[in-house]
């Protein structure tokens, strides 16, 4: 037992899934970006994608356990070409489909018809925009990518995403070692900058702490502040966070039909264990329902503070 189910454990939980409520499916780990905290560490340079076999296996998944939300990620999902027929397909089966952007790309040469597409097949957004300020989104992401993410999201309302259309959700990592602060304090004023500023709307913002795996570790490492946000994380720890952690109510896909507990645990290439079948091809809904999930140091950043999952702060 590592030292995140001790922790668990001295609080009365265990880290057990109670069902599948979502499919997480990461398409593949090119990005047109390169941000200093991405945990799959995603690039240009990438070549993992997902093929169309894989998809369709998860296509039927979800169909027969009438999920209600396939939840896609990447790198940039909407580089793999298989995506629109990827959505259709989903779509077709009655599953809500919702699809994390960094922005940038739906505004690259080529990609102009893509907000199109997701509007017309009522494709919900959530959308990396780390601060509402010019300087601190650079820092993390790249020079260029505030003023191609303002143009993004200003192309989405003009479309009725975050207005009267399908929801536009923003999300905000902390620059530094440190975790996010009121996800409710931050919304507002990210609605107020934005709208001021820009004339920009959106549904909600989503505040998520960065995991000190990936290219984000090697950033804390290079700070010299490694050790620092580890022990932030683990004596941040937050007993009511447990029964929400988004491990326990999903199943991830990776981009050759590996299953994960999470996203971040594809990062580390820990796959489901504990006798849990780890592919697409030999999924078994009764044993992955009630899987003993997999763990370690990392999770910790799941229950520090008020908790942190793909769908924002969890208290």
């Amino acid at each position: 037992m590592n030292e995140f189910e001790s922790a668990v454990r001295n609080v009365g939980g265990r880290m057990l899934s109670m069902g599948i409520d979502c499919i997480q499916v990461n398409v593949g780990l090119k990005c047109n970006q390169h941000c200093a905290h991405c945990h799959v560490e995603a690039s240009s340079s990438r070549t993992e994608m997902m093929g169309w076999p894989v998809m369709e296996a998860v296509t039927e998944i979800a169909s027969d356990l009438a999920v209600p939300l396939v939840d896609i990620t990447g790198g940039a999902p909407e580089l793999n070409c298989n995506l629109p027929g990827f959505i259709e397909k989903l779509k077709g089966t009655g599953r809500d489909v919702q699809v994390r952007t960094n922005l940038t790309v739906l505004v690259m040469p080529g990609m102009e018809r893509v907000a199109t597409f997701m509007r017309e097949h009522e494709v919900r957004l959530v959308a990396s925009l780390p601060c509402y300020l010019e300087q601190n989104v650079c820092a993390q992401r790249g020079t260029g990518v505030y003023d191609d993410s303002i143009k993004a999201m200003r192309l989405l309302n003009s479309l009725g995403y975050g207005i009267d259309g399908p929801s536009l959700d923003l999300v905000y990592n902390p620059l530094g070692a440190e975790l996010p602060t009121s996800q409710e304090k931050l919304e507002s004023d990210y609605r107020r900058e934005l709208r001021e500023r820009f004339g920009i709307e959106f549904s909600r913002l989503l505040t998520i702490a960065n995991m000190p795996i990936g290219r984000y570790r090697r950033f804390l490492r290079e700070r010299g502040s490694s050790e620092e946000y580890t022990s932030l994380l683990k004596s941040s720890f937050n007993k009511a966070t447990i029964n929400g952690l988004m491990c326990r109510h999903q199943v991830s896909v990776g981009w050759d039909g590996t299953l994960y507990d999470c996203d971040f645990n594809l990062a580390l290439a820990l796959p489901v264990n504990h006798g849990a079948p780890d592919h697409v091809t030999r999924f078994d809904a009764d044993k992955l329902i009630c899987r003993r999930i997999v763990t370690g140091e990392h999770c910790f950043g799941c229950t520090a503070g008020s908790g942190s999952s793909c769908a924002g702060s969890l208290v």
